[in-house]
């Protein structure tokens, strides 16, 4: 067995099964489970509509690149969203359809494992907190994880540029999230540019994460693929970046995403993928086409989050004091007696399940920067988000009042 199987911890949703597993929730009030970035709200009929129509493509098998139609939609959008040029992303080299970006960032790291000409093992750099699949990639690409604590004091943006110049010249790879899962921050364009020429000085990929880039409430996010053509990059050498439909068009169950930038990676990469059998089914391909071309739906998807989040901030602020996330939908939120606490308090005297922070990241440099907080998905209706938040903020004012 691969011994690095063991460096593995138990995925967030089993450690938050075994917090609360023996706790008898208040039976009086209905259960709310907002612990989960799994967006509820309804997939456009238009969405529907043309997966429903392209179901003779079942009987076929699709190839790892996809169909070109997704690729130039997929690529069209790119370029309209981040302000790229005009045919600046090849949709026969600078792009991949994937299974959710999930599998992607996991796979991704595949690329990165020990060499034998190096005894030592890669650096892989992760966001502290951060989303569970940059570590187990990681660990199973066999390659040395460091993670950068993102907290208050640095406005919850990892300051990679401070590391130790070893640990950065043996770095291969750095998993960036922007917008960031779980805080929300988001790293400006100046930012972006700053670590794509740290990438270049100690030679390193970066592998950006922007699947809740379309979740904003007052200014669209910049991306890295953005940074990189403003400075002239336009080979987008050392960047990929990965966007999913989950987030920004409800369609978590599709699985449906892509990666994109650096031509020579994503040709490494593409022989990988022809070996993992990931290709995606020609129905949804069609969805994901339509998904593309269509910001309508993005829109109203937007008004909805920007409703709730003015509720939440109304409801919370009283009692806790809510920094306002840029981007995403989560509220990360520091609570009296810490997130474990809290959370398990929650579910017990208020039927409202939440992650606690500390689950999402990891004990470096004397914190978990994560314990003190818990995270919230604005993922439920208004009503049931509007009643979850009630109960949060009756929780705390206990808590305090004690």
């Amino acid at each position: 067995m691969n011994p690095y199987l063991d460096r593995l911890q138990p995925y967030p949703f089993e450690k938050l099964a075994a917090l609360i597993g023996e706790v008898e929730p208040n039976p009086n009030l209905t259960p709310l489970n907002i612990s989960i970035g799994e967006p509820k709200h309804p997939v456009a009929k238009k969405l529907r509509d043309a997966m429903a129509n392209a179901l003779d493509g079942i009987s076929r098998y699709p190839t790892t690149r996809g169909e070109l139609t997704l690729r130039r939609a997929a690529a069209g959008w790119l370029e309209n969203r981040f302000e790229l040029g005009k045919d600046s992303i090849d949709p026969d080299k600078n792009i991949l359809p994937v299974n959710g970006t999930r599998e992607a960032l996991f796979s991704i790291a595949q690329l990165f494992t020990k060499q034998k000409s190096d005894p030592k093992e890669p650096i892989v750099l992760s966001p502290n907190p951060f989303y569970q699949i940059y570590e187990g990639a990681a660990h199973i690409a066999q390659t040395k994880l460091v993670f950068v604590n993102a907290n208050a004091d640095n406005n919850f943006l990892p300051e990679y540029h401070k590391l130790d110049k070893d640990i950065l010249d043996g770095t291969a790879l750095l998993y960036l999230c922007t917008p960031a899962n779980p805080t929300g921050a988001v790293y400006n364009l100046e930012q972006l540019q700053q670590l794509i020429e740290l990438a270049d000085k100690h030679d390193f990929i970066i592998a950006s994460d922007e699947c809740y880039s379309e979740i904003w409430y007052n200014s669209p996010p910049p991306g890295l693929l953005q940074a990189a053509w403003a400075m002239g990059r336009k080979d987008f050498s050392r960047c990929l970046v990965f966007h999913s439909l989950s987030k920004r068009s409800n369609m978590p169950g599709a699985r449906s995403g892509f990666v994109a930038g650096d031509q020579d990676v994503l040709a490494t990469y593409f022989r990988l993928r022809t070996y993992t059998g990931c290709a995606t089914p020609p129905f949804i391909q069609q969805a994901a086409t339509a998904a593309w071309q269509d910001e309508s739906h993005v829109e109203e998807n937007r008004i909805q989050y920007r409703q709730k989040l003015q509720e939440s901030i109304a409801i919370l602020s009283p009692t806790l004091r809510v920094t306002q996330p840029e981007a995403g939908f989560y509220l990360w939120l520091k609570v009296p007696g810490g997130g474990v606490s809290f959370a398990r308090r929650l579910y017990e005297g208020y039927n409202v399940t939440v992650l606690p922070g500390a689950f999402l990241s990891r004990d470096n440099n004397g914190e978990n920067p994560g314990a003190p907080y818990i995270r919230v998905a604005m993922v439920a209706s208004t009503k049931d988000n509007r009643e979850a938040m009630e109960r949060i903020a009756a929780c705390a004012r206990e808590i305090q009042n004690k």
